[in-house]
């Protein structure tokens, strides 16, 4: 990238978030944010410089919340600035929709997801809330019309459109099915926004549906393997210790090289792969597969697809690749904190 820009890393591990300015192909630590208890996903306001990040209670009688915090763009320093209180479960994914005036949640633990008005930084009150089993991710169209929320209990991508008031409404069907057993986890939408994909924690799959980009709705097409296949790696299914039984363990999804890869994570391993995507949006398993960070929860490519920054949760630093068609350069590692599981430049 030829200005600098900076990068925040969650570490849940120490309820913390680093800021790190990158320039020159490398990456330093300006600043670190404590008093954020198991932040494990964050979304951020760039026009405003505000930060939304999920937390967990700091005492046995504090419940789990969304601090807002303005981001200090010259020293990194991230400053609170209020709280929205959770009474369901905290949240595993957060996005900002409409220009930063609305809020879609996915709480994992709660099993539900919500929706909520943005007001000069503030969080609302849930204007809609829906309820399936462990929802990990939730995504806005780029028009602000739609909504998607991915249900790795069960199965399923819910379709909603989203009324002027921030109502979730539901599609025709509300519903789609993935395969069964195959845990959808995180999904992005192309820049035609006419295909979406999901990656699956328990297949280890790149899950190809189309979108009519007017009506909203979904359908699956096809799917590619994103894991290391020469590893033995077994399908994991709910509940399963990945690690002890070696199985697939699917983590983080993000496009590059101009929408035709499709970067993804897997924590057994500890694996970057990148899933190929063809001119009509179908995937193909990846040719290659780098080991980064150990178990690699969370990474983010930059806006100009130059680099790529991964952090693993049982590893205290991040790090830094310059980017190449399906291939990383390790340029750096840097230290960050513990339990480090959720990327983003802004």
């Amino acid at each position: 990238m030829t200005d600098a820009s900076l990068v925040l890393v969650a570490n849940a591990g120490d309820g913390s978030i680093s800021t790190f300015r990158l320039a020159g192909g490398a990456l330093e630590r300006i600043a670190v944010t404590d008093g954020l208890p198991g932040c494990s996903t964050f979304a951020v306001d760039s026009d405003r410089d505000l930060v939304y990040a999920g937390v967990k209670g700091r005492t046995d009688d504090e419940g789990a919340g969304i601090l807002t915090l303005r981001l200090h763009r010259d020293t990194g320093e991230l400053e609170p600035l209020s709280r929205h209180d959770l009474t369901g479960g905290g949240m595993n994914y957060l996005a900002l929709t409409r220009d930063g005036t609305g809020l879609l949640g996915a709480s994992y633990g709660g099993g539900y997801g919500i929706s909520c008005a943005v007001a000069d930084g503030v969080v609302g009150e849930p204007v809609s809330r829906i309820e399936f089993p462990n929802l990990h991710a939730v995504l806005p169209s780029a028009d602000g019309r739609f909504a998607y929320f991915v249900s790795l209990g069960a199965d399923l991508v819910a379709q909603y459109s989203l009324a002027d008031d921030l109502r979730l409404v539901p599609l025709t069907p509300e519903t789609v099915a993935a395969p069964e057993g195959s845990g959808p986890r995180h999904l992005v939408l192309n820049d035609a926004q006419d295909a979406l994909y999901v990656l699956t924690e328990f297949s280890g799959e790149v899950l190809h549906f189309s979108r009519d980009t007017e009506a909203g709705t979904l359908e699956l097409r096809n799917a590619a393997t994103a894991f290391d296949l020469s590893k033995g790696l077994g399908h994991s299914r709910f509940g399963a210790d990945p690690m002890k039984e070696h199985f697939v363990w699917g983590a983080d999804i993000h496009f590059a090289d101009g929408g035709r890869r499709l970067w993804c994570t897997e924590r057994t391993e500890s694996t970057l792969g990148a899933v190929a995507v063809a001119a009509d949006g179908s995937v193909s398993a990846p040719a290659r597969f780098i080991t980064t960070e150990p178990q690699p929860r969370g990474f983010a490519v930059s806006p100009d697809g130059a680099y790529l920054v991964a952090a693993g949760e049982r590893s205290t630093t991040v790090s830094l690749y310059a980017v190449d068609g399906d291939g990383l350069e390790l340029l750096q590692r840097a230290e960050t904190g513990r339990g480090a599981n959720w990327v983003r430049f802004v």
